[in-house]
């Protein structure tokens, strides 16, 4: 038994003095170093946000009534605050209350998506969100994480009894989120939604015979959105330039283009971007073009890498993890949030078609903030190591 005031080896031979609080053996066991890069997105994100603030309150001030230009700054400072007590309280839970707290928050927000077309509000064309009073959220953005760790949790089963039909119950779970989100409409949710179901798929150990399968058939999809489903084609039309008139300017992606290469390397310095008042959206969709333009190129090539370590950072955690379901879960997870990052900086770069689709923690967004520091939380509960794990040496504590 240990005691107070005495030291472990602890995993991979790091030496950590033996507490007895719950904090303490949290504190002891959280990625840390994942966590920092977390935080530093929030606290770019609050910046970033800032630099976008007053073109989204100009479009939405009046000749009766001015909008505070740093409203928005506030209002995601505000998030920030509830965000991140919410993602290290759910980064608390041991393992199974994890998982069991996802797959209750993922039936409940299924239901509310259900619910989208019903008792939804429609902003900018679309039906994605649900008013509450003083608050709206969007239901897609809450199932994302959830969805993750139910379907590694049915495809680990598989480990157990390989006769239970995993598969084809997570194939219909994501094709009725895909049904569901393609009437709001919302492409680029279902390209997340289903991308992570393939990634999960072939995590799993999936013969490739089957990847080969849905490759074919996310191809043939695609084929079929852009001949029958009026919203993916008109976003695929607009980012190839078919059908588009030299009379109605640049799109939205070449907007975002021109403004996230005015800047240079080193930028116009805060405040000084001017192509950014003619973005659509500049504090949400197109708020790295804003980077671009007022911290420079260099600025966003270091947000990238912090996105890349995250990804880096969590597969390297995995390496020697042994439960199915956690490398699933964890993984899942990591390719939800590094793939949203990539769409949204590859669609400011003019690399995809225009998706709507926010930068993780750092676009502006109530629903985005508390949906990814809930995913995250999750990510942080499945990631936790004992520090005590393997042979423990005890090692006098001798006050030197």
């Amino acid at each position: 038994m240990f005691r107070p005031g005495e030291l472990v080896k602890g995993f991979r031979g790091r030496t950590v003095p033996r507490e007895r609080t719950a904090l303490a053996i949290w504190f002891w066991e959280i990625d840390r170093v994942l966590l920092s890069l977390i935080v530093a997105l929030m606290a770019i994100g609050l910046v970033a946000v800032a630099a976008a603030s007053p073109v989204a309150a100009i479009d939405r001030s009046t000749s009766a009534v001015a909008v505070n230009p740093l409203i928005y700054f506030y209002r995601q400072l505000i998030w920030v605050l509830i965000g991140l007590p919410v993602m290290l309280v759910i980064s608390m839970l041991p393992r199974p209350q994890a998982r069991r707290f996802a797959l209750f928050m993922g039936a409940f927000f299924l239901v509310m998506l259900a619910c989208v077309p019903l008792l939804g509000s429609t902003v900018n064309g679309a039906k994605r969100w649900i008013d509450l009073p003083g608050f709206r959220f969007q239901p897609s953005e809450f199932l994302k994480p959830t969805y993750v760790v139910a379907v590694a949790w049915l495809l680990s089963l598989r480990g157990k009894d390989a006769t239970l039909p995993v598969m084809r119950l997570t194939f219909v779970l994501t094709a009725l989120i895909a049904l569901l989100l393609m009437r709001q409409p919302d492409f680029g949710q279902t390209v997340i939604f289903s991308a992570c179901w393939a990634a999960l798929l072939l995590l799993s150990g999936v013969a490739m015979r089957w990847i080969g399968a849905l490759g074919a058939a996310g191809i043939a999809l695609l084929v079929l959105v852009y001949m029958f489903y009026e919203n993916g084609r008109q976003r695929i039309n607009d980012f190839l330039g078919i059908g588009v008139s030299l009379d109605t300017g640049p799109d939205q992606t070449d907007l975002a283009f021109r403004t996230i290469t005015h800047g240079g390397f080193t930028g116009v310095g805060p405040g000084g971007g001017q192509n950014k008042f003619r973005l659509p959206e500049a504090h949400t969709d197109y708020i790295f073009s804003v980077i671009g333009e007022e911290f420079g190129l260099l600025a966003c090539i270091a947000i990238a890498l912090v996105y890349l370590a995250i990804i880096v950072r969590v597969l390297l955690r995995l390496l020697d993890e042994e439960d199915n379901f956690t490398i699933l879960a964890a993984a899942g997870l990591t390719t939800e949030f590094g793939l949203q990052a990539i769409i949204n900086m590859g669609v400011n770069a003019q690399i995809f078609p225009s998706k709507g689709m926010t930068l993780p923690f750092i676009s502006y967004g109530g629903s985005s903030m508390l949906a990814l520091s809930i995913g995250i939380g999750l990510l942080l509960a499945f990631t936790r190591r004992n520090p005590f794990m393997g042979r423990h040496t005890v090692v006098k504590w001798s006050g030197r």
